[in-house]
């Protein structure tokens, strides 16, 4: 995975046991400690596998090609690359920027307002960890049709930039279609509804603008907006069978019922930016 694999430095979550509650009759016996997760394989020191391994939903089989030059799709990926450019050099730019960042621990945080809850390493351990892993899932499943339809990026057919200049060399070797932040941010929205559902709009939300940061980057175009989310699904939906990543869901929903509160200065400044650009689907 090109790209993802040069974008992200993952550190990976200590092995922990939960802690037993101290009973409240004298003389108690020992409590016995939970089950401490299994030990996470590693891609390489350091960054957590994903879940799923070699059995990624396929995303050539998932999506179709891509909108064909002159073609009406291509037109309306032309038309909105044109409006999410008009939101450069202003606060929507400088969110796309921050949600270009795949790196740990910032990631996350791009989802801390909409889960009403800060995502670290410190406080929410295991969501820590699910969100590295179902990042490389999600990151891995675009790669059977980037690879094959090595799609060119918007900021190369106009002769452009982009809101990270720095990923420009890899990015022109890596294929626009599907989107695998979009991809990414997508199956973490889905993956958080599960863990706190009483925050799905805010967090569905965030995730879709997470996806469009790509077009304001200039990164990518709608048509790979939309393959991405398809390609979410599908690695979300593969996810539900995976018993370890049931049991991370359910240690999550423990983590942020007792969460930390956020930031709420900055989240009222983020929930201005979150709506949909517009002409998008």
């Amino acid at each position: 995975m090109k790209m993802l694999r040069t974008a992200v430095s993952l550190a990976l979550v200590a092995t922990l046991a939960a802690c037993a509650g101290s009973a409240v009759e004298s003389n108690p016996p020992p409590a016995a400690a939970a089950p401490a997760p299994a030990p996470v394989p590693e891609l390489k020191p350091g960054v957590p596998a994903g879940y799923l391994g070699r059995a990624l939903p396929d995303s050539l089989a998932l999506v179709p090609p891509p909108p064909a030059a002159k073609s009406p799709a291509f037109a309306q990926d032309e038309a909105i690359h044109a409006t999410a450019q008009a939101l450069r050099n202003g606060p929507r730019e400088t969110l796309a920027t921050s949600d270009a960042d795949l790196n740990f621990p910032h990631a996350p945080t791009a989802f801390d307002c909409a889960l009403d809850t800060p995502i670290t390493q410190a406080g929410t351990p295991r969501l820590y960890l699910l969100m590295q892993r179902t990042m490389v899932d999600a990151g891995m499943a675009t790669y059977r049709a980037k690879d094959h339809y090595k799609h060119e990026r918007p900021f190369v057919h106009y002769n452009e930039n982009t809101c990270a200049p720095g990923d420009e060399a890899a990015l022109r070797k890596d294929g626009s279609y599907p989107s695998g932040h979009t991809a990414i941010g997508w199956t973490w929205g889905l993956v958080l509804v599960q863990i706190a559902p009483e925050r799905t709009d805010a967090l569905l939300a965030r995730a879709r603008a997470f996806g469009e940061s790509r077009l304001v980057c200039n990164a990518h175009w709608q048509s790979d907006i939309l393959a991405g989310r398809t390609v979410a699904a599908g690695t979300f939906a593969r996810l539900q069978s995976d018993a370890t990543f049931a049991a991370d869901v359910a240690a999550a929903r423990a983590e942020v019922a007792n969460g930390a509160p956020v930031d709420q200065a900055k989240c009222e400044a983020e929930a201005a930016l979150v709506g949909p650009i517009a002409g998008t689907l």
